[in-house]
């Protein structure tokens, strides 16, 4: 049988194939598994030295004019993200509208080189970290208040969107305990919960696990909104000091 019968055989047992997959999908939905991982930062796959990763933009803050750099490099036989910071300040934010109540697990790898001497997770003057990864939350206008709703509004009016409602920081702390959660100096919508402190694990790479929907509950006392970004950022700004950072690949789980 020669290739100009053969092929559009093939192609008709595909296109039944296929139809007979989506049926399945359709009546019996359980009998497929389901996703049990939600990548948001998949750096691995990502070709060093590209520039930023896809899906992946800068955070920059206003009045802070040097800004920390951050590029895809190898380290250890895989592609992550280098972030130096010498007394300035950004980030990376990846924009997605996540469910923490499907997705509340949220696991990620980082290494630094140092903590800082002045950082104090207490005070505005050492609000500084090396390395952080954090998760903002959905602001609902419809949920709020008139004097909320207001300054919201305002906010939108300048940058174009809302602020988020909330945000959970996941810092590497010098010297908070492990587990210890407190408002951000610079604004009590924003908890600071410190996953590593000191600098025993400096130089190697730690894997963390966060339950979002936990913590969130646990500092705000209530359920959280959907989840409308992650942002990693190695700072310095505030303690003029410097470190160098690595993040790995970041992922949403369902458990």
């Amino acid at each position: 049988m020669t290739a100009e019968f053969i092929y559009p055989m093939l192609i008709k047992l595909l296109k039944k194939w296929k139809a007979i997959v989506i049926g399945i999908a359709l009546f019996f939905p359980t009998l497929l598994p389901a996703a049990e991982s939600l990548p948001v930062g998949l750096f691995s796959t990502e070709p060093a030295g590209t520039g930023l990763p896809q899906e992946w933009e800068p955070l920059t803050f206003p009045k802070i004019s040097k800004h920390t750099e951050y590029s895809l490099v190898v380290e250890d036989g895989q592609t992550v993200v280098k972030a130096v910071s010498q007394g300035g300040a950004s980030g990376l934010i990846r924009r997605i509208q996540i469910d923490p109540e499907s997705w509340p697990v949220l696991s990620w790898r980082w290494r630094v080189t140092n903590i800082y001497n002045a950082g104090d997770v207490t005070r505005k003057q050492g609000d500084d970290y090396p390395a952080r990864i954090y998760v903002t939350f959905q602001y609902d206008p419809d949920a709020s208040g008139l004097f909320e709703r207001l300054r919201y509004g305002a906010a939108k009016a300048i940058y174009g969107d809302y602020p988020p409602a909330a945000a959970i920081n996941y810092i590497w702390a010098n010297r908070a305990p492990e587990g210890n959660a407190v408002p951000n100096p610079y604004s009590d919508k924003a908890m600071m919960i410190a996953v590593e402190s000191g600098d025993q694990a400096a130089g190697r790479w730690v894997s963390e696990r966060r339950n979002i929907l936990e913590d969130f509950r646990r500092v705000f006392g209530k359920a959280p909104p959907p989840i409308s970004g992650v942002a990693i950022m190695t700072d310095s700004d505030n303690t003029g000091e410097s470190a160098t950072a690595w993040y790995g690949d970041i992922v949403f789980r369902r458990r």
